[in-house]
C-alpha cells in the first residue's frame, strides 16, 4: 500500500468516525443530536440522562392523578351544624413555630393545630428528601364527634415543598395528612405563623 493510499484510508476512517459520532454516539450517550439523525434512527431513545433527574421525573410521572372526587369526606357524611357557629370576638394570639415531622417509609401521619373560625395562619413546609402526598384539611369542632368525622379538604397534592395562607372556615383542627410512598423516612420541616394553638 502506497503512502497516498494510506492517507486516503485514514481520511476515510476519520470521516466515518465523525459520522458515527454525530449520528449515533452523541444522541445515545449524551442526548446531543445536531443532525437530527439520532431521533430519525432511534439512537436518541437510548439516552438515559442524569440518574437523579430521571429518578425524580419517573417518580413524578408515576404518581396517581388527584381528582376532585377525592376532596374531603364522602357525601354521606354531613357537615356538622357547628360549622355555622359565629366567629369569636377574639382570635388566638399571634405566634410562630418551626417543627419537624418524621414520616416513616411507606406510611402516613397527621399533623394538626387548633384554629378558631376566620383565624389566619401562614404556613411553609419542605421535605429533607423526596416527595410526599398531602391532604391539607380541617375537622369541625364538635362536643360529641361521631365515629365517621366530617372533614373538608383544602389541598391535595404530591410535593416536596409548599407555602400559603389559610383562613379557617370553621373552628376546629386543621392541618396535614402526610403520606410517604418511598422506602426511606422523610422529615418534613413545618413553619407556622398566625392565629393558632398547638396540641
Amino acid at each position: 500500500m502506497g503512502k497516498k493510499q494510506l492517507l486516503k484510508s485514514i481520511g476515510f476512517a476519520l470521516i466515518i468516525g465523525v459520522l458515527v459520532l454525530l449520528t449515533a454516539v452523541l444522541p445515545a450517550e449524551y442526548g446531543i443530536d445536531p443532525l437530527g439523525t439520532g431521533r430519525l434512527f432511534g439512537f436518541a431513545k437510548l439516552y438515559q440522562g442524569d440518574a437523579e433527574t430521571n429518578k425524580a421525573e419517573t417518580s413524578i410521572l408515576n404518581f396517581e392523578k388527584i381528582k376532585l372526587e377525592k376532596l374531603g369526606s364522602p357525601a354521606s357524611i354531613l357537615k356538622p351544624i357547628e360549622s355555622k357557629n359565629p366567629a369569636p370576638e377574639t382570635q388566638f394570639s399571634l405566634r410562630e413555630d418551626t417543627l419537624k415531622v418524621s414520616v416513616p417509609a411507606g406510611k402516613g401521619l397527621e399533623y394538626k393545630f387548633k384554629v378558631l373560625k376566620y383565624g389566619s395562619v401562614k404556613y411553609e413546609w419542605v421535605t429533607d428528601q423526596g416527595i410526599v402526598y398531602i391532604d391539607f384539611h380541617g375537622e369541625v369542632k364538635q362536643a360529641q364527634p361521631p365515629e365517621n368525622v366530617f372533614y373538608e379538604s383544602y389541598t391535595l397534592a404530591y410535593s416536596n415543598n409548599m407555602a400559603g395562607t389559610f383562613t379557617a372556615p370553621f373552628e376546629g383542627k386543621h392541618g396535614w395528612y402526610f403520606r410517604n410512598e418511598s422506602n426511606q423516612d422523610i422529615v418534613v420541616t413545618l413553619r407556622l405563623k398566625g392565629q393558632y394553638e398547638l396540641f
